[in-house]
């Protein structure tokens, strides 16, 4: 497995990351929450483009991965800030944002941020404001009594280590929330979401359609797929919403006057 390169963003955060080079416009795939760059869905799709001699790029958020940082000390501002950063050094021209879980939040706010730098977007089982609709509104008072005093909580988890959420992490994410104000997504989208997913609810994924404002955004929901979205057949519904978005980027790009 290859090493991963590095780079300091303007916080003076060390954020690992693999960038393979190719034609644009390039990839960028982010991940979830207490996820890494060496997921199934981030490796694969960067096989995928490479396999298209498209340009891609992972990454590790601070605390994440093999990126630097402890990941109690991350808030969702700074790991959009990281995702920032990597997306304005890294890479050249006009990117198509691939979003996993809070990847799909993170994408939001960089999409809201760069403007016509995102030329596309594709979500799965995407979490926007998680921390405060599901993580706030799900504790129970004794959980927020304890978030309060201690400043911290930990919830179990079915795939690693419980979390330990922060008070910080919960206080900060009031800043970044988008369903709470007009989202505009003047790109081609596609918003992958399972009906089995037990981590964020089909719900929310129709609570995203609703609100997000564009002429090219659909919602693909899958009978019995979990929160993974990993097998074959996942695997490769996210590659047929990245050649649609791409296709569609492609016809816009025409499409404007010289």
């Amino acid at each position: 497995m290859a090493e991963p390169e590095f780079f300091t963003t303007p916080q003076g955060r060390r954020i690992a990351y693999h960038l393979s080079p190719g034609t644009g416009p390039g990839i960028v795939f982010l991940g979830g929450f207490m996820s890494d760059m060496q997921g199934t869905k981030a490796v694969h799709m960067e096989v995928w483009a490479k396999a298209r001699g498209q340009a891609f790029l992972r990454f590790d958020y601070s605390g994440h991965g093999q990126s630097e940082g402890a990941f109690e000390d991350g808030t969702i501002g700074a790991w959009a800030a990281d995702a920032l950063a990597a997306i304005t050094a890294l890479t050249q021209g006009p990117q198509i944002l691939i979003g996993s879980s809070m990847g799909g939040w993170i994408s939001l706010l960089c999409t809201k941020a760069l403007g016509a730098k995102v030329a596309g977007l594709v979500t799965i089982a995407a979490a926007p404001d998680f921390t405060e609709d599901s993580m706030w509104a799900g504790f129970s008072d004794a959980q927020r009594a304890d978030l309060v005093q201690h400043g911290v909580v930990e919830l179990a988890s079915d795939y690693d280590a419980p979390y330990r959420i922060t008070r910080r992490l919960i206080e900060e994410g009031r800043d970044n929330l988008v369903l709470r104000s007009p989202l505009n997504l003047p790109i081609p989208v596609r918003f992958l979401q399972g009906t089995a997913d037990a981590d964020v609810d089909q719900s929310v994924a129709l609570r995203l359609l609703a609100h997000a404002m564009g002429e090219d955004i659909r919602l693909t929901l899958v009978k019995g797929a979990d929160h993974r979205f990993s097998d074959p057949a996942c695997l490769a519904l996210i590659e047929a919403a990245a050649e649609e978005v791409l296709a569609a980027q492609s016809q816009q790009a025409q499409a404007v006057p010289a």
